[in-house]
């Protein structure tokens, strides 16, 4: 399993960038996601940006989440 999320940026184009509790940064993609049921919300960018960290994964007001897992093997390594 991953590491728990310790930080949460939103970033332009529906990517994250992602700190981990081991300081590792991982830029993820949501875009895949934002055609499917609950997550076409975050189509909405003001809506996108009020993500925030939630007992180690990620979550939106509106009960939208990325587990830390999902979060850590589908991101890619953050040149920093």
């Amino acid at each position: 399993m991953g590491p728990q999320v310790k930080q949460i940026e939103p970033m332009p184009n529906y990517r994250l960038k992602v700190r981990f509790e081991n300081d590792e940064a991982k830029e993820f993609d949501a875009t895949p996601l934002l055609d499917k049921g609950i997550f076409r919300e975050l189509k909405d960018e003001n809506y996108f940006k009020q993500v925030r960290v939630a007992l180690g994964w990620v979550e939106w007001p509106h009960e939208q989440d990325f587990s830390k897992d999902t979060l850590y093997l589908l991101g890619a390594l953050f040149d920093n």
